[in-house]
């Protein structure tokens, strides 16, 4: 330690009043560094450690027309039923959940192992959002006009903790996940990150702090063309690709692109007579030159309209063919934690890879579920390979996390302020919907007329296992009539457990937290609306040896912008599309200032933007791993099952019409239960399950 007593003294006083102490100090007290180093608010190298279970909530492989007698077959790579569904091997993973918790389930729990034994995460590629100014928002297509869906509340906080503090926090975000991926990944793989002018300069020393700088393999620069904002003196035209691998050896297959010139003569190069011989010239033109780091024969995603699947930050798929090509083998494995529109994947499974992909945004799962369906029947078509794959939840979140509890706080005091701020956040809700608040239970916190009410967490989605919780201590303390408010509740929540729930006398209402319990005034006014979750109407038709399901009705109850407060906002002459108790509904503003409306959606079949059918919903168990100690695992039922998509149709950017009724499908004698989920337009599913005897 290098300070006098007189600094010593002056480092006490400061420390004392709780002041900041100079930077010189740091130098003087620690020893010097011998590299350069990234430094943040709240820097630190701890990470996460957490390992929550991963629930199947939906298993998805387009039939094969006949049984596949190919070498990928005979190998058992592949094995198939007599529905041409893929019986074993490795199958696809699309996680719905907070990647930060998803990478350290991934690391530390039983999915590690099925990870190893296929060789290990050979290659990831991530897009994590690197501006600014972006959102969770999207455009929907209703008709000739376009909807902005605002983000969720989860997506939102998902957004303070990215952009919150600004660099800061988007650094602190990034270095956890990029330390989680790199223990992920297999000792020859490799990691990609796309990010542009905003963060290129953190994330490059991010990268070589997680990585190593001698594991620096190249900046690549994606130089891209036509028409842009003027938002600097020159136009701004590139991204950077930052591509680390992990250890000193990593797969690298040299990509080699034609020669523009149209030659490979150094002697026609340098101004004589080639020193090669015309064989060997016509050699080199074939064989094409290596790659350079920038790359200007990769056209945009809106340049290739046959991609486009109205997803804002959508990359080419031969962006992503160059990278996979380049960095992994056939039947590695590939992941893109920040999946978005889900290119990677598409392009992962085109190429024989094997994937995994995640996502905070319930609507880019969807988007990546309706888009994978269509590359399995793109290759059913072309007799080509493809594989499974399944839909996950990973719906625990921490809750300091989200509710803003001061980190730097000691374990007890964090303890108390997580506590205080969970019964605000309890009392708030309640307050909205005007309910009494009642004590001395585990899971219910009011009462409103003659049902209790339970308030489902701010920090996750309201599971399966939070309603059994529900439903147990009701019938305990006989309560009947039960409303559960929750803003998200987990993908895929079976239906029955409610018909279950019936069975036991306790009468169970879902009802969505709308965003305006965080408006006083809305509050004060009686105004905040907690709408029903969606409602499914179907009809069996039953042959003797078959099936086919028609769906009759669907009715949502969503708003998000109060009608009054947009005819307030917009100006004279101009209209804004929002969502009004269950209605898609245009207010339109004339240069007179007379305000008329127009409801978008017509008729119920508007808000479907796909709906599916498992036709025998119970033959397949939800299994999941659970520790028995010595870092072993066992099997455990949990209860519920799996729904297989069995038969699907959905609206895409080029086709926009819906069957409303499924195929006829083959079925044993005897009773059955056929579930049909449906996914409104906004991403959020409801299954409805029911019973028939054929």
């Amino acid at each position: 330690m290098k300070l006098s007593d007189n600094e010593k003294r002056d480092v006490i006083k400061l420390i004392d009043a709780e002041k900041e102490i100079p930077d010189k100090y740091r130098f003087l007290l620690f020893e010097d560094k011998k590299e350069v180093e990234l430094v943040w608010n709240g820097k630190t190298h701890e990470v996460t450690k957490v390992v929550l279970p991963f629930q199947t909530i939906e298993h998805i492989d387009e039939p094969r027309a006949e049984k596949v007698e190919d070498s990928h077959a005979q190998l058992g790579l592949f094995s198939y039923d007599t529905r041409g569904r893929q019986l074993k091997g490795w199958t696809n993973k699309l996680i719905w959940g907070d990647n930060k918790l998803i990478l350290s389930s991934l690391k530390n729990g039983p999915l590690r192992e099925e990870i190893e034994k296929m060789g290990g995460i050979k290659l990831i590629y991530i897009d994590p959002p690197f501006d600014v100014g972006a959102d969770f928002s999207m455009d929907i297509v209703i008709g000739d006009e376009t909807f902005t869906k605002e983000p969720t509340v989860l997506e939102e906080l998902a957004y303070r903790d990215t952009w919150g503090k600004g660099a800061d926090s988007f650094i602190a975000m990034i270095y956890e996940r990029l330390s989680l991926m790199r223990d992920l990944l297999a000792d020859d793989g490799s990691i990609y990150v796309h990010c542009d002018y905003r963060v290129n300069s953190y994330m490059r020393l991010v990268l070589s702090e997680v990585f190593g700088k001698d594991n620096f393999r190249n900046e690549i620069a994606w130089c891209y063309s036509g028409p842009g904002k003027n938002n600097s003196a020159f136009t701004r035209k590139h991204d950077s690709i930052f591509f680390y691998s992990k250890g000193e050896t990593n797969i690298f297959n040299t990509p080699r692109v034609e020669h523009k010139s149209g030659i490979h003569n150094r002697g026609a190069f340098l101004g004589k007579e080639s020193e090669d011989s015309a064989e060997r010239v016509a050699q080199l033109e074939e064989q094409g030159k290596r790659l350079e780091d920038w790359w200007s024969d990769v056209y945009t995603a809106d340049r290739q309209r046959n991609e486009v699947v109205g997803y804002p930050t959508q990359k080419p798929e031969a962006l992503l063919e160059r990278i996979i090509q380049a960095s992994s083998n056939e039947n590695d494995i590939v992941a893109d934690f920040f999946c978005g529109s889900g290119t990677t994947l598409a392009v992962a499974e085109k190429l024989g890879r094997k994937w995994i992909g995640s996502d905070l945004g319930k609507f880019a799962i969807h988007t990546i579920r309706k888009r994978m369906i269509e590359v399995q029947r793109k290759m059913k078509k072309e007799s080509s390979d493809y594989r499974a794959f399944e839909i996950l939840n990973l719906g625990k979140y921490e809750v300091e996390h989200y509710i803003g509890v001061n980190q730097e706080l000691q374990d007890e005091e964090k303890e108390k302020q997580i506590a205080q701020k969970n019964n605000d956040f309890v009392e708030l809700i309640l307050k909205a919907y005007q309910a009494e608040k009642i004590v001395g239970f585990q899971t219910v916190h009011g009462k409103k007329s003659s049902r209790v009410v339970i308030v489902g967490p701010i920090n996750l989605p309201a599971s399966r296992l939070f309603i059994e919780e529900v439903i147990s201590e009701c019938r305990e303390k006989h309560f009947t009539k039960v409303d559960i408010l929750a803003f998200e509740f987990e993908m895929g929540l079976f239906p029955h457990i409610l018909d279950s729930a019936k069975e036991k006398g306790v009468d169970i209402l879902l009802k969505y937290i709308p965003k305006d319990v965080f408006d006083k005034r809305a509050i004060e006014k009686n105004q905040v609306v907690f709408h029903d979750v969606a409602y499914i109407e179907v009809k069996p038709y039953i042959t003797n040896k078959s099936v086919a399901i028609e769906l009759t009705d669907f009715s949502v109850h969503y708003s998000q912008d109060k009608i009054d407060n947009i005819v307030t906002e917009i100006k004279n002459g101009y209209a804004k599309v929002t969502v009004d108790n269950g209605q898609i509904v245009k207010v339109i503003k004339d240069k007179n200032g007379i305000v008329s409306r127009e409801v978008l959606t017509k008729k119920w079949t508007d808000w479907i933007d796909y709906w599916a059918v498992d036709f025998d919903f119970e033959s397949k168990k939800e299994i999941i791993k659970v520790p028995k100690g010595d870092g072993k695992y066992k099997e455990m039922w949990t209860g519920d099952y799996i729904f297989e998509n069995e038969w699907q149709s959905f609206r895409t950017k080029k086709n926009r019409s819906l069957e409303l009724k499924s195929i006829f499908h083959e079925c044993e004698k005897g009773r059955r239960k056929i579930a049909v989920k449906v996914v409104d337009i906004f991403g959020n599913d409801t299954m409805k399950v029911i019973e028939v005897n054929i």
